[in-house]
């Protein structure tokens, strides 16, 4: 063997040509070199209900025992074919017998680690399906990893009248908007949160609504909260404020007369500020602005009720539909009086006649004191029209009195 060659000779004349020792190891190298931990891409060659062979590229097919069958889920045994690549996690090189002793659940798990550690690093948010729930919080698995969200990350409710046990069971089944918090792949520990994701979604879904928001557009919302100052409006990921003043033409004491934390509205956008984050809202804009339309309701001398709504030491403010006039000090009796309190007091429905009307500078006056003599002649023309009695008495002006037989 001058040459450095192995002759291989199967003693028939057509036999293959001589293979260099080169070659040969270099076809040796060509087998696949596994390692314990090694998350392989291998093809399923055979499936029985014991095992499963897979062909990994090395020296043998590696075995899927029956132990990690069981694991697996029926659904998912069922979906595997012969022909299949499937991701599958070395266990043993080599055990007694020389079998390469591989796991398919174990690979996915692994993956799934992977993608959680991903998940993480990103803050990317994802969906679970609740699994299940303890005392502690709701069980939600990431693939074959085991997920766990603490009571104080649960952001969906929980039923009020169940107990503490049961308080979550009407979520199981249910997906959930999750972000990963903490993860310990050594303590098999991975904490996820709903209320962290909600944040994270609602900043985002707040930063598309504002950059799509045009002053002039009209929304539907639901009222999520009041305060003093306004009411707060959910547009679907973010919030915008309809402030004390866009609640109603009319004077507004607080948001609770208007709306109801529930209550769904449709809003005008007033003005949006990207930098700041803020919806400026409004409720009256979207309808007619009720000083334009006031000649068309009221004439002066006519007797309307009113509700009195504020009162000042030159007179008292009251409402007539959805404008305001004012009862001045000298218009609200007769009698001489230093202020309003000593008539009427905020609440009180009177009887006033108007007087003025201003509409470019929204003003109405009104007067009590005049209303009382109209509306008494008005009883008295009634009566006389019913027969109702063959004698009135009608103190008006001048404390004149008109009687009739």
């Amino acid at each position: 063997m001058a040459n450095n060659q192995l002759s291989i000779d199967n003693g028939s004349a057509d036999s293959a040509p001589a293979m260099t020792m080169a070659e040969l190891l270099e076809q040796s190298y060509d087998v696949k070199q596994v390692r314990r931990g090694d998350i392989l891409m291998g093809t399923i060659v055979s499936i029985t209900p014991n095992e499963i062979l897979v062909d990994i590229g090395s020296k043998s097919e590696g075995i899927v025992t029956s132990r990690d069958l069981e694991r697996m889920s029926p659904e998912d045994l069922a979906a595997l074919r012969v022909g299949d690549e499937v991701p599958v996690y070395v266990i043993k090189p080599e055990d007694e017998e020389g079998n390469i002793i591989l796991s398919l659940t174990r690979a996915q798990a692994e993956k799934d680690w992977l993608t959680a550690q991903q998940l993480y690093e990103s803050g990317e948010i994802y969906e679970g399906t609740v699994a299940d729930y303890n005392k502690g919080g709701l069980i939600v698995h990431l693939g074959q990893v085991r997920g766990f969200v603490p009571g104080s990350q649960v952001l969906s409710h929980h039923k009020a009248d169940s107990s503490q046990d049961q308080r979550w069971d009407h979520l199981v089944g249910q997906k959930l908007r999750l972000k990963v918090i903490e993860i310990d792949r050594r303590r098999n520990r991975l904490i996820l949160s709903e209320r962290a994701a909600m944040q994270e979604w609602r900043r985002e879904q707040k930063e598309q609504l504002l950059n799509s928001l045009n002053e002039g557009d009209v929304l539907k919302g639901r009222v999520t909260s009041l305060a003093d100052f306004g009411a707060f409006v959910d547009l679907g990921g973010a919030d915008g404020l309809i402030h004390l003043s866009e609640l109603s033409w009319s004077r507004v004491s607080h948001p609770r007369d208007v709306l109801q934390v529930g209550d769904e509205v449709e809003v005008y956008v007033l003005h949006v500020d990207t930098e700041k984050q803020r919806i400026g809202l409004s409720l009256k804009r979207l309808r007619p602005e009720p000083w334009s339309q006031v000649l068309e309701q009221y004439e002066i001398g006519q007797v309307v009720e009113a509700t009195i709504t504020k009162l000042a030491n030159f007179g008292a403010f009251a409402q007539i539909g959805e404008v305001e006039g004012l009862i001045h000090l000298s218009e609200l009796t007769e009698a001489n009086i230093t202020h309003p309190r000593e008539v009427v007091k905020e609440g009180d429905r009177v009887l006033v006649k108007i007087i003025r009307i201003d509409p470019e500078r929204r003003r109405i006056g009104l007067s009590m004191k005049q209303a009382e003599g109209v509306s008494e002649w008005e009883e008295y023309q009634q009566q006389r029209l019913e027969g109702d009695s063959d004698e009135v008495v009608f103190e008006g002006e001048g404390d004149q009195s008109l009687t009739t037989a």
